[in-house]
């Protein structure tokens, strides 16, 4: 839908206000105030310094080194196949009402650049079987710019997933989205918590804001509103924050950010993670300490739609209580 300026200006102001209310006016205004400074500065600078997904020449470049080496198509293709995962979460700590609960994973859509995959992944949600489904961010193309179009790519996505759907934003995305999100009736989780409940017996879910650019996270938040001995799953776009939320005592982190490197050599090398992390837990299951971690290599791509040796992929993660 096109909007004037002014009714944009508008829009934007009443959204403003719903955040400052639910979140606080200092969150809101510091997510909002590096939004604005980003925009207006699209090269960045520190982290952000000539960063490859603000570099307008990027998808030409990409594209053409791709077609010299004859491969493009194929990376193309393959960008829109997308695998199902499962992945066992063994625990001591898993209640027993949740033994076998399960989790669809879902991360990193970019849905208003992956077209093809949106589809393919509408084709395949319907046949799966799972309790919950979580989406850890990144759901806009690019880092800026208008929203509308990403909001009607997910709520494509959210008409094919079933109750209870929770979100937490990546660096792609901004917090004006988030009005929009929830009235699909998907709950994003900023720097917020959510009971779980299955008889007598719980476990809690947390979310944090994004934690690799705007680095307006607050774990230890989210981690004060956990009881003591509770089995706990952490959220977060980026899995860099590995280490603050293992000892903050989370039991599991599911994440994405990585895309897996999308472009990598054989053997699923990736020639980058854009992330500040070992490159073990750049995809996949992993452990840190007593905490046992997840990251999505995600089921859109970055910049441009292809993958090389990184299949785009949803998981489900299946809850076992071990004795």
């Amino acid at each position: 839908m096109h909007r004037t300026p002014k009714e944009r200006l508008e829009i934007d102001q009443d959204i403003i206000h719903q955040l400052e209310h639910r979140l606080g006016r200092v969150h809101a205004r510091q997510r909002l105030g590096i939004e604005r400074d980003h925009e207006q500065r699209v090269f960045g600078d520190g982290i952000n310094f000539f960063h490859v997904e603000n570099w307008y020449s990027a998808p030409w470049f990409i594209r053409s080194v791709l077609r010299c080496l004859g491969i493009y198509q194929r990376a193309k293709k393959n960008a829109e196949r997308i695998t199902i995962l499962t992945n066992i979460i063994k625990s001591r700590r898993i209640p027993k009402a949740f033994d076998g609960f399960t989790i669809l994973h879902i991360s990193d859509m970019h849905v208003d650049m992956n077209e093809g995959a949106m589809r393919h992944l509408t084709t395949l949600i319907p046949n799966l079987s799972y309790d919950i489904c979580v989406l850890t961010g990144d759901f806009r193309g690019k880092t800026f710019g208008p929203f509308d179009a990403t909001l009607e790519g997910l709520a494509r996505v959210r008409r094919c997933l079933t109750q209870p759907v929770f979100a937490v934003l990546g660096n792609h995305d901004t917090i004006l989205m988030v009005p929009g999100i929830e009235a699909m009736g998907i709950r994003t989780l900023i720097n917020e918590g959510q009971e779980i409940v299955r008889g007598e017996e719980r476990i809690y879910l947390s979310g944090i804001d994004d934690a690799h650019y705007y680095r307006v996270d607050n774990i230890g938040k989210v981690a004060s509103e956990v009881p003591d001995q509770a089995f706990s799953i952490l959220l977060s776009h980026t899995p860099e924050i590995y280490r603050q939320a293992a000892h903050a005592g989370f039991d599991l982190l599911l994440s994405g950010h990585t895309h897996g490197g999308q472009i990598c050599l054989p053997g699923s090398i990736p020639l980058t993670l854009d992330s500040v992390l070992p490159r073990r837990l750049g995809s996949g299951a992993w452990e840190y300490h007593d905490m046992i971690g997840y990251t999505s290599v995600g089921v859109g791509s970055s910049i441009v739609a292809v993958r090389l040796n990184c299949p785009p992929e949803i998981t489900l993660h299946r809850l076992e209580c071990s004795s």
